[in-house]
């Protein structure tokens, strides 16, 4: 385990903590599976809309919400992330530690979130295999969206985020000059609260 990584898991980690530690007894804890795509800058769509060429982007967000506040912990994970070829593949893994400002309006809870973690991308061009890349970068995400109650404990969501790397993207050991991994995300999912 690289020390980047290291040091977004031992973040992570006690960003949960001080959370969990100061929620109040009201607090509810949940689960949230999700798919979406992503869109802009190194993904393959440039735009949300006019894009035939989308690839799945699937996760998984955890975590509390207060009657104001809440913390999200997020893994997510998108194939083809630069495009789809047969000499080539690619994909992008997020691992964002999230601070969310989301007060409870009974069926409605719109929310705006904040948070930094992982961003690792592997390109592989895999007709020759000359280049395997893994790049693990530090980096930031930013959203909002709304969460719907639909049934006691269950939920519907949607959002979109922006990610950006704070380190410069590398290519074969290389940093390429300018360069720093950044794309949105659109998104829905179902919320289960317990």
């Amino acid at each position: 385990m690289t020390s980047m990584i290291r040091r977004a898991v031992t973040a992570s980690v006690l960003a949960i903590g001080l959370v969990l530690a100061a929620q109040p007894v009201s607090a509810q804890a949940f689960i949230s599976p999700l798919v979406g795509f992503n869109f802009g800058g190194a993904a393959r769509c440039l735009r949300v809309t006019d894009c035939d060429d989308k690839s799945l982007n699937y996760g998984v967000g955890f975590g509390v919400f207060g009657s104001i506040f809440g913390f999200e912990q997020e893994i997510a994970y998108a194939q083809d992330f630069f495009g789809e070829s047969e000499d080539a593949s690619s994909n992008v893994l997020t691992v964002m530690s999230n601070v969310m400002l989301a007060p409870n309006l009974k069926v409605l809870r719109p929310y705006a979130l904040v948070g930094v973690g992982l961003i690792k991308s592997h390109v592989e061009l895999t007709g020759a295999s000359l280049l395997d890349v893994d790049n693990n970068a530090f980096g930031w995400n930013v959203g909002g969206g709304l969460i719907v109650s639909i049934a006691p404990h269950v939920a519907l969501r949607g959002d979109i985020r922006y990610f950006h790397a704070f380190d410069e993207f590398e290519l074969a050991g290389v940093e390429v000059p300018g360069d720093k991994l950044d794309f949105g995300r659109a998104a829905a999912a179902v919320v289960f609260t317990f």
